[in-house]
């Protein structure tokens, strides 16, 4: 038995009666409705076409929200092919090592720069930290206008301590810190480690691509600006002992091929023993793989293959290798590693002599 169909929907048109009697306020609020809507997609079209436009090769993918800018308002992000690029991951993870090497003591984590550091907590400890200074401000912040006080005066004793003038033109503020702003962040903690000689080094010529989006007259434009986060520098920026190699680097380059041919050697004599061989320390071992796998051979151990990665497939687990070979490393009774891991995956020849010698 074939079920009842479905009862339809009057198809007829309400009689013109009933659209007479459809009150003038209702029919204004219908209109403001569908003109608020028709703005918010025209400001939404507006920016897709200012990122889209021919002259955008790299096109970011902006949220809508971006595009809501009030007049003669500027809004920048980081564009998101950079945020892949293997030179700024490096800087950020040297960065985040460098800061919770330092705050260690007060039992502070930095995971993500941006996220944790805008409200100026972080920043005042790691100025007290790095200065021996104790600053005047509440320990912890709730509101924005708070947090926005207490980041001025720390921005403001970190622009005295790195000598930049009232009316110097810095690469930060309290809206960009605040605001989340990454190039603005990393700016500011390049020039606290670098004036403060921190024990790290820093990859060179990082350089990012911003969007800064503007609107101007009712009308959204934007341009692509190349961000240079850091450049090359002649001196090692560290405040650790220098050693041999520092000197070779230094003032004998010319000698480092020697030192190592000598180096390669060394670990295929060990490497041989299970068919691998090397031919560039550089290349092949800045994965943290044969570094890891050395370090059994030298220590008469099978390395488990659970504990690292075999063919790491991205940034974080070569990280994850290297560290893992330093903590063999240690284990084994060396001291601990001068290089970091992000030098090594970075491929900083230096870092390379410094570990293979320890």
């Amino acid at each position: 038995m074939s079920s009842p169909s479905r009862p339809k929907s009057p198809h007829g048109v309400a009689p013109k009666k009933d659209d007479k009697e459809e009150s003038f306020w209702d029919k204004i609020g219908t209109l403001g409705r569908k003109k608020k809507i028709k703005e918010v997609q025209e400001v939404q079209e507006e920016g897709k076409n200012a990122i889209d436009s021919p002259g955008s090769p790299m096109a970011p993918a902006l949220p809508p929200e971006e595009y809501a800018l009030e007049e003669n308002e500027e809004r920048s992000m980081v564009e998101p092919r950079s945020m892949e690029d293997i030179k700024l991951k490096a800087l950020i993870a040297v960065l985040v090592d460098w800061i919770n090497d330092e705050l260690a003591e007060h039992r502070m984590i930095v995971q993500n720069v941006d996220e944790d550091l805008y409200d100026g907590q972080v920043l005042q400890k790691l100025l007290e930290k790095l200065t021996g200074q104790k600053l005047d401000v509440p320990e912890v912040t709730q509101s924005e206008e708070n947090q926005k006080q207490k980041l001025r005066t720390v921005l403001a004793y970190a622009n005295r301590v790195l000598g930049l003038a009232r009316t110097s033109t810095a690469r930060w503020s309290v809206e960009s810190i605040h605001s989340k702003t990454l190039v603005s962040i990393l700016h500011l903690l390049v020039s606290l480690a670098r004036q403060f000689r921190a024990p790290i080094r820093l990859p060179e010529n990082v350089v990012v691509n911003v969007v800064v989006v503007t609107k101007k007259d009712g009308v959204l434009s934007h341009r692509i600006v190349a961000e240079e986060i850091t450049s090359t520098y002649d001196d090692l920026g560290v405040r650790c002992e220098r050693d041999a190699f520092d000197t070779l680097f230094d003032h004998a380059p010319d000698k480092l091929q020697v030192v190592k041919k000598s180096l390669v050697t060394f670990v295929n004599k060990q490497l041989n023993k299970i068919h691998l061989e090397v031919t560039d320390l550089d290349t092949q071992f800045h994965d943290g793989v044969y570094l890891t796998l050395l370090m059994g051979m030298l220590e008469g151990y099978f390395v488990p293959l659970h504990e690292f990665f075999l063919t790491p497939k991205d940034f974080d687990q070569k990280v994850h290798n290297v560290a893992f070979a330093f903590e063999l490393m240690q284990d084994s009774g060396l001291p601990k590693p001068k290089a970091r891991p992000e030098g090594i995956l970075f491929n900083l020849p230096i870092c390379f002599f410094k570990t293979y010698t320890n």
